[in-house]
């Protein structure tokens, strides 16, 4: 801590040349997983705190076993937590440009965890000096400027015996000080080993620290001649050898676990970032919320599980320490059939789906069809509010969109994966609106598409093309917008989709007519009416002679603007709409007033107000 304390304020590159520091200070804590790397940059950050009133950031640049996530992602969920923004389907440089912008002039903290890759590190660091980055990786960060390294090895002696009686006790250590310190030479002072062997200690009050080293060795305890030179240290013991002290640490760990936590230990290795809550564990283990939470909170006191940090303190949040992940892996693949391991997925899954449409219900407790959903959920279910469920999606979003990869990642999960993209993409838009869920509704359409691509379910196809199209369009890519639309209508076309068709031609009409291209807007909502004509949807009629009706006032054709507008009139009063048909006679009257035909004119603006008085009724 006091290196590290030091390497802030010591002068960098720059300021020995003579120059301006350009760019915030950078820290690497290296060392190995399980070397309490991420324990000691939390544990700067906190210290630092006064320093850097912006706050601490967190961001973790690798899954627990699984493939890093995507930097957009990670980019976004930061701009997110900084209250900036991007448009939606920003590239991945523009929104880590925006994480910069965001932070510059602020003094932060800003916590990069397990950076397997220095390029993830050098897109986010500052280019302002304010803040502070605390990068934890396993190696060095070739690439990265400036970047001040503090190597990790084991811990000394005397810190690995305190924090073995932090979980043994005192008294246990004081009897048998050689066994304390012959068990930080099993575990090599790395600290999950450390801590792996004081959360056995802890869970056998009346086991000594030497049964603690000759479990480590692989022996029984009071194993004979063993005991005694498991208190020597240096002494040579039958399958004492160098071998993998944190692998050791876990096998002493996990054979004196009860059944049951034994049997969900390795089943947590399929839960989304190595996150598990209660839901989640239920959910692989296939038990109650209750007895999931008791089986967590066991696992963490064994130091098995750690909290997540800065979470809330309820309900209690845990992950997988990413040292333990392979391991748990190896004892998944020999423990658990693929068969039961795909059973628990699945159904963790569907939890989640559930919990998803559950928390989307509470945006529509006005409606009775909602209400009488939820009255029908399991109470572990349900959400005790609106803003309980927002929050609950807010906090959850990065181990959501984890548990969309891992099932459109499989290949073997995709009605799953179709599902919960559906559930997501609802729960997002009903508690954030089209336009504030925008930005994380891109990334999830394009997993959709992927979806249907893999699948041949070219409708499917055809609505990810649209709703990307949609937002594209939204953000001012043009041509991209374009490009969608005309894949959505090869694809509808495919598919013989009669709807999608129409919204795809309509959709290019729009985008023509505000790029101000009046002729070729014309054009494509003259093939959008044709479709809506061969089927008889009045009220789409009525929509799209409107349409048709702007562009032609937009070139000054009055004749072709009156005409239609009365061929939307009249669809409009065969849709019975009256509310629809109003709105088009009062844009009737104003066209007469510029045709110079007042009486014309206040017959359709009485007719409109006629219409509106029924409209209202």
């Amino acid at each position: 801590m006091k290196e590290l304390r030091a390497d802030i304020v010591r002068a960098g590159l720059d300021t020995l040349s003579g120059r301006a520091p350009a760019r915030s200070r950078v820290l690497l804590i290296a060392g190995r997983p399980g070397s309490g790397r991420t324990a000691l940059a939390e544990e700067l950050a906190r210290t630092v705190a006064d320093d850097y009133p912006g706050g601490l950031f967190r961001a973790r640049l690798t899954d627990p076993g699984g493939p890093p996530p995507p930097l957009e992602d990670i980019a976004r969920d930061l701009l997110a937590e900084l209250g900036g923004s991007a448009p939606a389907g920003s590239s991945e440089d523009e929104l880590t440009q925006a994480v910069r912008d965001t932070l510059a002039g602020r003094r932060c903290v800003l916590l990069l965890d397990d950076a397997a890759d220095p390029d993830p590190v050098r897109e986010l660091v500052p280019d302002t000096p304010g803040c502070l980055v605390v990068a934890v990786s396993e190696g060095p960060l070739t690439g990265v400027p400036d970047v001040r390294p503090c190597t990790l090895g084991g811990l000394p002696v005397p810190a690995a015996v305190a924090l073995i009686a932090r979980y043994a006790g005192d008294t246990r250590v004081t009897v048998d000080p050689r066994a304390a310190e012959t068990l930080v030479e099993e575990c090599a002072g790395q600290p999950a080993a450390l801590l792996l062997a004081g959360g056995w200690l802890a869970s056998r009050p009346t086991a000594s620290v030497a049964d603690a080293v000759l479990g480590m060795r692989g022996l029984p305890p009071g194993a004979g001649a063993a005991a005694g030179a498991a208190g020597r240290p240096g002494a040579v013991v039958p399958g004492s050898g160098p071998g993998q002290p944190l692998a050791r640490a876990f096998r002493l760990a996990r054979t004196a676990l009860p059944g049951a936590a034994a049997a969900l230990l390795p089943l947590l290795t399929l839960a989304p970032a190595g996150r598990a809550d209660a839901q989640t564990a239920s959910s692989l283990a296939g038990c109650s919320l209750a007895e999931a939470q008791s089986l967590l909170d066991e696992l963490a006191g064994r130091c098995l599980l750690r909290p997540v940090p800065g979470g809330a303190p309820a309900p209690a949040r845990y992950y997988l320490p990413g040292c333990l992940v392979p391991l748990l892996r190896e004892d998944l693949a020999a423990r658990v059939k693929p068969a039961e391991a795909g059973l628990a997925r699945a159904r963790m899954l569907e939890r989640t789906v559930r919990q998803l449409r559950a928390c989307r219900a509470e945006t529509e407790r006005d409606e009775p069809a909602a209400r009488a959903w939820l009255a029908e959920l399991p109470r572990g279910l349900r959400f005790g509010s609106r803003r309980a469920a927002r929050e609950w999606l807010d906090s959850r979003l990065p181990v959501l969109r984890a548990a969309v990869r891992l099932a459109v990642d499989d290949g073997g999960l995709d009605t799953q994966a179709r599902r919960l993209l559906s559930a997501l993409a609802r729960a997002v838009m009903a508690h954030r609106g089209e336009e504030a869920s925008a930005a994380e509704l891109y990334p999830l359409h394009q997993l959709a598409l992927e979806v249907a691509e893999r699948r041949g379910l070219v409708p499917e196809q055809a609505a990810a093309h649209l709703n990307l199209a949609d937002l594209d369009a939204a953000a001012g890519r043009t041509e991209d917008a374009l490009a969608r639309y005309r894949s959505a209508l090869a694809a509808a076309r495919e598919a013989e989709e009669p709807f999608l068709t129409a919204r795809s031609l309509e959709s290019l009409g729009r985008v023509y007519q505000e790029s101000g291209d009046w002729e070729r807007a014309a054009d494509w909502y003259g093939r959008a009416l044709g479709l809506r004509l061969a089927r008889g949807d009045a009220a789409e009629e009525a929509r799209l002679y409107g349409r048709m009706a702007t562009v032609h006032e937009h070139t000054g054709d009055r004749g072709e603007t009156l005409r239609n507008l009365r061929a939307a009139a009249a669809a409009a009063r065969r849709a019975g709409d009256r509310s629809l048909e109003s709105g088009i006679r009062t844009r009737l009257a104003g066209t007469f007033d510029l045709l110079g035909d007042a009486d014309a004119a206040a017959a359709q603006r009485a007719a409109a107000r006629r219409l509106r008085g029924k409209a209202e009724q």
